[in-house]
C-alpha cells in the first residue's frame, strides 16, 4: 500500500484509514472515497488536517444529508479547502472482502484463483431466496445489483455547489452517460428511469433499491 500511495504521480484515492495515515506521513494530498465512513462535519475536519483535497460522498447519504455538511462547511470557512465528488451513475459499490468472492463461487483456492474474474466482466449477479436481484459480485466488491442514476437530480447537484458527479466506467454504457450528463448541465430534462435495472433511493431517504418519482 505505501508502494501505491508513493507513486509519485497519481493522485490517490484513499478507501480506509490506514491508506490515510500514509499519505498523511508522506504530506501528500488525496481524495477520501466513499468506503471511508464521513458521515460529518467533525470529520471532514479532521479528514482535511491529514490532507484531503477532494471528497467523494459515501453513496448512502442522502442529498439532504450532503446540503447540509455542505452549509456547514461554509459557515466553518473551509469549504474552499476541498472539492466535493458525488457517486452519480453505476454499480454502488457497497462493502469490500478480503476473500475473492468470484473465486469463492469457483471453488478456487485464494492462493490460486487463475484470475477467473476475467470471466465475468460485469461480475456475477446475486439474488435473494425470492429470485430479487440484490448485489453483483465482481471479485473482492460488492456491487449493487441495480445501477444507481442521479441524472435527473444533475442541476440540485449543480446548485448545492457539487464540483464533480462521479460516472463508473462500469461498462460501454458510460460514454452514453457521460454525453446525457453534459447535456443536463446546458438543457436539463426529466428522464424516466429503469425500475427494474435503475435506482436512486439513498438520494432521496428511502429504500436504497427504490426509484423516487
Amino acid at each position: 500500500m505505501r508502494k501505491l500511495c508513493d507513486n509519485g504521480e497519481l493522485l490517490v484515492e484513499a478507501n480506509d484509514l490506514s491508506a490515510v495515515q500514509i499519505m498523511h506521513d508522506l504530506k501528500m494530498p488525496f481524495v477520501v472515497g466513499s468506503a471511508i465512513n464521513c458521515y460529518n462535519l467533525a470529520t471532514l475536519k479532521i479528514l482535511l488536517k491529514q490532507g484531503m483535497i477532494r471528497w467523494l460522498m459515501p453513496v448512502e447519504l442522502s442529498g439532504d444529508c450532503l446540503k447540509t455538511i455542505l452549509k456547514q462547511a461554509e459557515d466553518e470557512n473551509i469549504r474552499e479547502q476541498f472539492e466535493c465528488e458525488v457517486f452519480s451513475w453505476g454499480y454502488l459499490p457497497l462493502a469490500y472482502s478480503a476473500r475473492c468472492f468470484t473465486a469463492r463461487s469457483e471453488n478456487r483456492a485464494k492462493d490460486d484463483c487463475q484470475y477467473c474474474c476475467i470471466n465475468y466482466p460485469q461480475g456475477r449477479k446475486m439474488n435473494s431466496r425470492e429470485g430479487e436481484q440484490v448485489f453483483v459480485l465482481n471479485g473482492i466488491q460488492t456491487l449493487s445489483a441495480y445501477q444507481y442514476n442521479l441524472i435527473n437530480e444533475v442541476s440540485q447537484l449543480a446548485d448545492m455547489g457539487v464540483d464533480i458527479m462521479r460516472v463508473s466506467s462500469d461498462s460501454e454504457q458510460a460514454f452514453a452517460q457521460l454525453d446525457k450528463f453534459r447535456s443536463q448541465l446546458v438543457s436539463p430534462k426529466q428522464f424516466l428511469l429503469n425500475s427494474e435495472g435503475e435506482c436512486n433511493g439513498f438520494w432521496h431517504k428511502i429504500a436504497g433499491m427504490s426509484i423516487a418519482r
